[in-house]
């Protein structure tokens, strides 16, 4: 049921999708969406407990082991998925705004980063799926091989608050056109998104048991993890929470991808174009509110042009207009929770200990009465080995560091306990591309930032273990099996 307020619909749910169909939850705790704006509830929908967990997993175990969707073809799966896919293309603006209200991502932004972009991973796995090569023959040492790509079976995708319908889509659309199933355990910060996704994934017809969603907490998301109906685990989050991931599906040997975070550095060449750089920098370091694993959170710049570039840094995010998130105009607005307001002002607070100079914010907005908003904040004069460079932040709160030569710009780009992303600018893209061969991240982009899902995506050190999209990231969603022939045979 909805019910209007002063600002925005107030959206109740009281069931979860099991297996399906919308059933009524086996407990009574209930998750309050709390608007970022407003500070007011702005919807209401059924914490999932561990006995929802069982029946999710049972539903998604019995349509694995003996239900039609892994036994379908390729073709009947892509069938369903483009209907997913399209109708999540009619309702991309529904998606965008009610993501924006619950995590503060501007909706001038939202319509592409939060709904538009998952749209395009739902069509780019389709795209994989076609070409993938789920069947092929080999010459071995001691005769012929056929080695075949089987779906993995039941997958556990858990899935951040910052790009709910991003990730889930990066899980989603590979794991079930391999023929798996699944169980999406979205974050209580942004649980209301899902049940759009669970109406179009009802009126698309997955066959009974191959798709769940659970709106819970950590400790029912441990439960999931460590379930032992569960055989590969997809998560987004924290290094801390991967970690944990990794420790508890360890227990059941089970399979496990952890996309975790970053603090990526966009490294500007002597030779770049000034405005250039900042142009194309900025919407990346600030994007969805600084709440983003591959924002460009270091800005490297040479000493020679500090002066010139820092002023330019700092009047383009002094400039970035701060207000409601459902505001056309606004382009940064407030982070999504209480807690990340307080860790994003301790760590401004921290900077200036350790003697880094703000150039721009710093602080709450003055133009906003209520709400967790932290001003875009600009440091300069930062030093690589100072905690806001090496610590992510996960907030509007960007580094300037300065560096000598091209090869200590590299080095500080590498020097970090994080490989996600980055970028170069420069005026010779040829050098570019050899910059962006020697710096240690997963995905690097010259003189623009890119994430195209039809390439792998993920981290080296600890960004992550595994990859999405491409090739790459669906063949996640596989076992591999040998099987041997006898000499000399050969296919009728």
């Amino acid at each position: 049921m909805t019910e209007r307020n002063d600002r925005t619909e107030l959206v109740e749910h009281g069931q979860l999708f099991i297996g399906g169909e919308f059933t009524d939850p086996l407990g009574a705790d209930v998750i309050e969406v709390v608007s970022p704006h407003t500070e007011q509830v702005i919807g209401r929908v059924p914490h999932a407990c561990e006995g929802d967990v069982d029946r999710a997993v049972a539903a998604a175990r019995r349509a694995f082991d003996e239900g039609p969707w892994p036994r379908m073809t390729l073709d009947e799966r892509i069938a369903v998925i483009t209907r997913i896919k399209d109708a999540f293309a009619v309702r991309h603006e529904e998606f965008a705004r009610l993501i924006s209200a619950q995590n503060g991502t501007p909706y001038s932004a939202s319509v592409m980063v939060q709904a538009l972009a998952a749209m395009m991973a739902w069509d780019a796995a389709i795209t994989v799926a076609r070409s993938f090569p789920y069947e092929e023959r080999r010459d071995g040492a001691l005769g012929p091989l056929l080695v075949r790509r089987e779906p993995v079976g039941v997958v556990a995708a858990v899935v951040p608050w910052n790009v709910p319908q991003f990730t889930a889509a990066a899980k989603l659309a590979p794991a079930l056109l391999a023929g798996c199933t699944a169980v999406l355990k979205v974050s209580p910060e942004t649980p209301l998104d899902a049940y759009l996704l669970a109406e179009i994934a009802a009126e698309a017809g997955l066959p009974e048991g191959v798709l769940s969603i659970l709106p819970a907490d950590r400790e029912v998301s441990e439960y999931l993890v460590g379930h032992r109906g569960v055989d590969k685990v997809s998560f987004t989050g924290s290094v801390a929470a991967g970690r944990r991931v990794m420790e508890v599906a360890s227990r059941n040997l089970t399979r496990v991808t952890l996309e975790l975070g970053g603090k990526s550095a966009a490294v500007i060449l002597p030779d770049a174009d000034p405005e250039a750089a900042v142009a194309g920098i900025v919407p990346f370091a600030w994007m969805i509110n600084g709440q983003a694993c591959v924002a460009q959170t270091r800005i490297l710049v040479p000493r020679s042009r500090y002066d010139e570039l820092a002023e330019a840094f700092a009047a383009a995010a002094g400039a970035l207009r701060v207000g409601d998130p459902l505001d056309p105009a606004t382009e940064l607005g407030p982070l999504v929770a209480r807690r990340q307001q307080q860790r994003s002002l301790d760590y401004i607070r921290l900077g200036q200990e350790e003697g880094a100079k703000i150039l721009t914010g710093g602080s709450v907005p003055a133009s906003q009465e209520r709400g967790w908003y932290v001003e875009p904040t600009l440091f300069g004069s930062v030093d690589n080995s100072m905690r806001i460079a090496r610590e992510e932040i996960f907030g509007p709160v960007i580094c300037l560091i300065p560096y000598g030569d091209e090869a200590e710009a590299v080095r500080i780009a590498d020097d970090s306990p994080y490989g996600l992303s980055g970028s170069v600018w420069t005026a010779d893209t040829g050098h570019g591309i050899d910059i962006a061969r020697r710096i240690r991240t997963g995905t690097f982009s010259v003189n623009t930032f890119s994430l195209d899902m039809l390439g792998p995506f993920g981290g080296y050190k600890d960004s992550g273990l595994g990859r999405e999209f491409g090739p790459e990231g669906y063949g996640e969603f596989f076992e591999h099996k040998m099987i041997h022939l006898p000499a000399g045979y050969r296919e009728a």
